[in-house]
């Protein structure tokens, strides 16, 4: 998702969304330590998708 779109979000949605997606992290890891992961290109992406969500959040805070 871009990050103009996340802007446009509150701050419940963004923190729903970083919940969804640590937990989605949270599953590749699994996947990846059993060897079952098949898309690894997919952890970065997540992982730069919760930085992304976590900038926004703190530059909400600041305003």
């Amino acid at each position: 998702m871009k990050a103009a779109d996340l802007r446009t979000k509150s701050k419940d949605e963004l923190r729903e969304e970083l919940v969804s997606l640590k937990k989605e992290q949270l599953n590749l890891r699994f996947q990846a330590a059993a060897g079952q992961l098949e898309n690894t290109a997919r952890v970065r992406f997540i992982r730069r998708e919760i930085a992304r969500i976590n900038t926004i959040l703190a530059e909400n805070a600041e305003a």
